[in-house]
């Protein structure tokens, strides 16, 4: 049988065949090292690009999953295609294949995908590359509750308009803040295969805003070069919370412009560096809220404009795991070292309102100690020098510990600390509801510094209601608490925390929203606005 022949019987066999079991490529093809070893370059590749649900098992092959098929438009190969970091003629390269994956797994309307050599012949390596789309239409209505407050909204949004990877909505959402009518489109290859156009407009009731964002990025690890602008304002009503009440608010407008370029050599021994140049201005006027009759701060106007260059070195390292974020997907763990340090000079002379010294740095390093342990670390700072002085400095650290008992069972611990000094007025650092602390109401405690552990012993089933959902459950503890004296707001109460139990709904079709959390939270301290429990409606990205 010819090349081309394999490749059309092994597209047809793996509609039958769960994703999750596509990792493996056929005995007759030589392994990764031999091939590359015999310098072995890329044949064809072929596309199986997979609907949402298999019409080849009969679990799903019934009218409402056909008429679901149909009614979806299923990602063009075209755009699958342009992901690839790979093409006919090129060296043939397992590192270039697997991160082909993560990029097609990144995106919000596959829901996995594996890319793997499948024939060779003649020196060539023909490759078979294998996605399956999820439900990407939402004409429906929002619903969260988290914090003791609810969030709705009502939407037509298509994070894949007709299979060419381009998002679109047109929602109206109401929450706590404000209640907003939003216009919006995101397509990542609008121009080229990796530079897209992001543009947002927002007519609020406090308000309205705009962006426009024109980017190529660091799409690869053997990415040369990027370059991108964002351009971003808009008018809003912001408030200062403590013990999850309003104790000021002011009105805000803002103008936001960024311009910027990048090189790089690429990858060389497992290490990339990245260089970057730049230019932001960052403007934000503070007035009085035309309906706040209490107590006011206004913060101080500022204008920002400084030019700036950046590093960045990241090592390629990942690992490929299962039930840890999300149940019973591929979930791509970065574990390598990753730095990254901007600083810029802000000057009157560039027409900023002060003189100032710019500065944003970032540090992560994952450490897999065992096969079922799993250690992030992350660290971050950003601020101003004024006048050797510390303004706005906002230093955090994170700390993310998995523990995986068997493969239904694992413990998650998270340990956050953030750290201001001398905080602009409206960049607030809060706690409660909303913020990881589930059995308290939203916005409870305000500071200069918070901490936070949470801790979960979560459990996966094979549970798969209609095909719609995988389900998973937690139990869980947190304790958090805020500490230092900010403007208008009593000292905090000190240590708080809660325990609770919850369920989740990992979204095995559909890309608006990874997973669903149904939570029920006990405070176990009592305070001013405490109720005896807190119900939780979420989406979240992950567990």
């Amino acid at each position: 049988m010819r090349a081309p022949a394999v490749l059309a019987a092994l597209i047809v066999l793996t509609g039958g065949v769960a994703l999750a079991d596509e990792e493996t490529a056929p005995p007759a093809v030589p392994s990764d090292a031999e091939l590359e070893a015999a310098h072995a370059v890329i044949g064809r590749i072929a596309i199986d690009n997979q609907n949402i649900f298999n019409p080849n098992d009969k679990h799903e092959n019934t009218a409402l999953y056909r008429a679901a098929n149909h009614l979806h438009v299923v990602t063009r190969a075209s755009v699958i295609r342009k992901q690839l970091l790979f093409h006919p003629g090129e060296p043939y390269s397992r590192r270039l294949l697997e991160e082909s994956e993560r990029i097609l797994r990144l995106t919000a309307y596959i829901y996995d995908a594996f890319v793997r050599p499948v024939a060779y012949h003649d020196g060539r390596v023909d490759i078979l590359v294998t996605t399956r789309d999820v439900w990407t239409l939402d004409p429906g209505f929002n619903y969260g509750r988290s914090g003791g407050t609810n969030s709705t909204g009502v939407q037509i949004e298509d994070l894949n308009l007709l299979g060419t990877g381009t998002k679109v909505a047109i929602s109206q959402s109401s929450n706590v803040d404000r209640t907003s009518n939003s216009i919006s489109m995101n397509d990542p290859h609008a121009f080229s295969e990796w530079t897209g156009v992001q543009a947002s407009y927002t007519d609020a009731s406090d308000g309205s805003s705009g962006q426009l964002n024109i980017n190529r990025p660091f799409y690869a690890l053997n990415a040369h070069h990027a370059e991108g602008v964002d351009v971003y304002g808009g008018t809003r009503t912001d408030s200062l919370y403590d013990l999850g009440e309003i104790t000021d608010q002011f009105r805000e407008h803002y103008r936001f412009a960024e311009g910027y370029y990048g090189w790089s050599e690429g990858l060389k021994d497992g290490w990339v560096r990245r260089y970057l140049i730049g230019a932001t201005f960052d403007e934000h006027r503070f007035d009085p809220a035309p309906q706040w009759s209490g107590p006011q701060l206004l913060p101080q106007d500022r204008k920002l404009a400084y030019p700036w260059v950046e590093f960045d070195l990241l090592q390629d390292q990942y690992l490929k795991l299962h039930n840890h974020d999300q149940i019973l997907r591929t979930e791509d763990f970065y574990i390598g070292t990753f730095v990254s340090a901007r600083i810029g000079w802000s000057d009157t002379g560039f027409g900023a309102d002060r003189d100032a010294l710019m500065f944003k740095l970032q540090a992560s390093q994952g450490i897999s100690m065992t096969e079922r342990t799993v250690l992030l670390l992350s660290g971050s700072a950003s601020g101003r020098i004024q006048n050797g002085v510390a303004y706005n400095t906002v230093a955090e650290g994170l700390l993310r510990f998995y523990y995986s008992e068997s493969s239904h069972w694992l413990f998650y611990s998270t340990f956050d600390v953030l750290q201001g000094t001398r905080l602009d007025l409206d960049n607030q650092i809060l706690l409660g509801g909303d913020s990881g602390l589930r059995g308290y109401p939203l916005r409870y405690q305000t500071g200069t510094a918070r901490a936070l552990l949470r801790l979960e012993q979560r459990y996966y089933t094979d549970w798969y209601p209609l095909r719609l959902f995988r389900v998973g459950g937690a139990v869980f503890f947190d304790a958090g608490r805020t500490w230092g004296s900010v403007p208008l707001a009593p000292p905090p109460l000190g240590v708080l925390s809660d325990a609770g139990f919850g369920l989740r709904l990992g979204n095995a079709r559909s890309g608006l929203g990874n997973v669903i959390h149904i939570d029920v939270a006990f405070p176990l301290q009592n305070g001013p606005g405490v109720r005896r429990a807190e119900f939780l409606v979420e989406t979240q990205v992950s567990f």
